[in-house]
């Protein structure tokens, strides 16, 4: 005789309103972000998001593949945004001397210079948005809840700090 299947584990009253609320943030946020990033800088979230993360290795060099997974975007995404970027002159790229089957993608100094311009404005969003409506105990929780969730997600933590 076949076991009958397990019923799913439906959230209860409270569990959906927070799934509500964290969902809602999901979408509002980065959508929040962008806006203000196009209007005071000219450039995308993601745009800025991959001059960050540049801007934070030795030499402001990175690997292609480590790029496109610290910016969560697919590869071919991550080279057309480097494609518009190389264009304003902001990230040059080149073969990786060490091995030739990847692309080294590299902050160059116009591109810190648009993003030294451009961080100010950013920091302020975000914590006009996200921080500034918090306590510092709620703050702390957002970490470690965000730390928790990206950890059940991706238990290698190839993303967080």
């Amino acid at each position: 005789m076949a076991t009958p299947p397990e019923q799913p584990r439906w959230l209860n009253e409270d569990e959906l309103e927070t799934w509500f609320a964290l969902n809602s943030v999901l979408i509002r946020l980065p959508a929040a972000l962008d806006r203000q990033l196009q209007r005071d800088a000219g450039i995308s979230h993601f745009e800025y998001q991959v001059l960050a993360a540049l801007s934070e290795t030795p030499e402001r060099t990175m690997r292609m593949s480590r790029l496109a997974m610290i910016a969560d975007g697919s590869l071919s995404r991550l080279s057309q945004v480097v494609t518009r970027l190389e264009k304003r002159g902001w990230v040059s790229r080149a073969p990786d001397p060490t091995d030739g089957r990847y692309t080294l993608a590299t902050l160059t100094d116009a591109g810190w210079d648009k993003l030294v311009e451009t961080a100010p404005g950013h920091v302020a969003e975000v914590r006009r948005l996200v921080f500034d409506p918090m306590t510092k105990g709620q703050c702390r929780q957002l970490r470690d809840i965000g730390r928790r969730i990206t950890t059940t997600i991706d238990p290698d933590e190839s993303c967080l700090r």
